[in-house]
């Protein structure tokens, strides 16, 4: 992938262990990730800044993930959401499709999987914001 800045990440799950290690994991990789636990703590940070791409967890306590996904969709069109759901979840995935996300992928999930459709996701956001400033 041709980049002149690191790819940068908004990483929302509830589960605090697994947004750590994963931004650790990504920023390995040389991607730009921040790690959040909630959707307020989420809409707070892109409030102050741009990302590529959001890995949203659907179940979340307090907002789940379709309201984030729905709000995100308003505050930055061009981002691009890949939804994190658990087995079973399928149905409410293809439905986060239909509302506005870019793919989905079913937890657990190796590591090595997500961070190609981050990548994926990451150039067809970048596509959609040079096409809408030229």
């Amino acid at each position: 992938m041709n980049r002149t800045a690191p790819v940068s990440v908004i990483l929302v799950d509830d589960e605090v262990s697994f947004v750590t290690v994963l931004a650790k994991r990504l920023a390995l990789r040389g991607l730009d990730s921040l790690a959040t636990t909630s959707g307020p703590q989420a809409i707070q940070a892109l409030r102050s800044r741009d990302f590529d791409v959001a890995v949203l967890d659907l179940k979340m306590d307090r907002m789940d993930g379709m309201e984030v996904l729905r709000l995100f969709r308003q505050m930055l069109p061009s981002m691009r959401v890949i939804m994190l759901t658990g087995h079973g979840g399928e149905t409410e995935a293809r439905q986060a499709i239909m509302a506005g996300a870019y793919d989905y992928i079913i937890k657990p999930c190796e590591f090595e999987d997500l961070l190609a459709k981050i990548e994926k996701a990451a150039d067809a956001a970048r596509r959609s914001r040079d096409e809408n400033t030229s």
